[in-house]
């Protein structure tokens, strides 16, 4: 699905994960996807907490993927960093976090998700990219999903 709008977006770990991982199941819609994006000039942002989700999902086996070698994930960091706008987490994230906790039913790993969501309001950015829809569909009230592939 193309975005074409200059509106924030924000880039969910497994959109980064797909799109640097030749052999990863999303691998030429997630890099089409990006590439498009950014040529139509749209900012794209990640977090720090993304980076240390990318470097924890690849550092270890994947289905599609053995672990990555050190250098590659230094590598596709630095170009992280250079290419994306970086969301730093801070008190007024930690204050919509445990906003979010206390109005919407979740917990555990759900958690991180809550934090992308705190992260993108205190960024001011409503519209999130994720290959794991179902994910965040809990937050749609305050964000706006966008698939990175259109469900069947």
């Amino acid at each position: 699905m193309a975005t074409t709008a200059v509106d924030p977006l924000f880039v969910d770990t497994n959109v980064l994960v797909n799109a640097n991982i030749a052999t990863a199941p999303l691998h030429r819609a997630a890099l089409q996807e990006l590439r498009s994006l950014q040529k139509a000039g749209v900012p794209l942002w990640i977090s720090r907490q993304v980076i240390r989700e990318y470097l924890a999902t690849l550092s270890r086996p994947q289905t599609f993927a053995s672990p990555q070698p050190p250098q590659a994930l230094v590598s596709h960091v630095g170009y992280f960093l250079t290419h994306f706008l970086i969301a730093v987490d801070g008190p007024l994230v930690t204050s919509n976090l445990l906003s979010l906790i206390t109005s919407i039913p979740i917990g555990g790993k759900q958690i991180h998700d809550a934090n992308i969501v705190a992260t993108m309001q205190a960024q001011g950015i409503r519209r999130l990219m994720t290959s794991n829809v179902a994910d965040f569909t809990r937050f749609g009230a305050l964000i706006q999903v966008i698939p990175l592939v259109p469900a069947p």
